[in-house]
């Protein structure tokens, strides 16, 4: 199996996904991943399978995180992989089945440790079967590999949801809160603050302080916790190189105050740095 020809056959079983031929797209994608599985067990060593994405406890998280260092490689397959779990995930669900479209998010969540979109969808997926511990610490997980701000945003959507549910509307407020100082336009969470607006989980009921301390109550990290900010700059970088420059500069000034004045100029200069060829 080439990564070209996978590559191909994936494309072709998203054309049908998108035909609405849900059943013909699942028959391939599970044909892919039986092949690509029998590719695994031939040609990489195996290792043991745990759960790693899910780590209630300091000394689990460092257990997981041992297995996450997974020594094997698909040389010619390699980052298809979990396009190929993620996309039968997406046929499983259309077809209703929820039970392997789980199975094959966590294999998307293996193959790609750092791809926040396959953990959100599969804690998703979780919360559908009622199994909130997986749900909770999925979410939770994002805060720490997220480098993408939208990613931040829905988690922090995740938690606000949970807390409301869980009769906390302040510590719901406090999530909208810190989602809204993080927000890049997020229709889905301008809908949740409108939708919060004037009852007990309004945003603007608590202080940036208060909801710091609701989060810290709660083990999640708040807007100001140092690794958001990086996740920020980081955005930044990839939207200054993009020539978005607007959206640069006002994703590094919401990360000034987190990261220190100096740090935050050091990247606007370079953000409007003029085109040189000798940097």
């Amino acid at each position: 199996m080439s990564q070209t020809t996978l590559t191909e056959e994936l494309m072709r079983a998203e054309g049908l996904l998108i035909q609405g031929q849900d059943e013909q797209a699942r028959e391939l994608l599970l044909r892919l991943a039986e092949d690509a599985e029998e590719y695994v067990d031939r040609n990489c060593p195996t290792t043991e399978t745990l759960q790693w994405f899910s780590f209630p406890t300091i000394f689990e998280r460092l257990a997981y995180r041992r297995v996450e260092e997974d020594p094997r490689e698909l040389r010619d397959v390699g980052e298809p992989l979990d396009r190929l779990y993620a996309d039968l995930a997406l046929a499983d669900v259309h077809v209703g089945d929820y039970d392997h479209a789980t199975e094959a998010l966590k294999q998307a969540v293996r193959w790609n440790p750092m791809g926040c979109e396959h953990r959100l969808n599969l804690a998703d997926l979780f919360r559908v079967a009622g199994d909130m511990r997986e749900y909770l610490a999925l979410t939770y997980s994002v805060f720490e590999r997220a480098s993408d701000a939208s990613h931040l945003v829905r988690a922090y959507l995740t938690f606000a949801e949970y807390f409301q549910v869980s009769e906390k509307p302040r510590t719901a407020a406090a999530a909208l809160r810190c989602a809204r100082r993080l927000d890049t336009g997020d229709t889905t969470l301008e809908a949740a603050i409108d939708q919060a607006a004037g009852t007990d989980r309004d945003p603007d009921s608590v202080s940036d302080e208060e909801a710091a301390e609701l989060l810290a109550a709660e083990g999640l990290p708040d807007a100001a916790n140092a690794e958001i900010a990086i996740c920020l700059l980081m955005c930044a970088a990839d939207a200054a190189a993009m020539g978005q420059r607007d959206v640069a500069t006002n994703l590094t000034l919401r990360a000034r105050d987190l990261v220190g004045e100096e740090a935050a100029m050091a990247l606007l200069a370079l953000i409007h740095e003029e085109d040189n060829d000798a940097n």
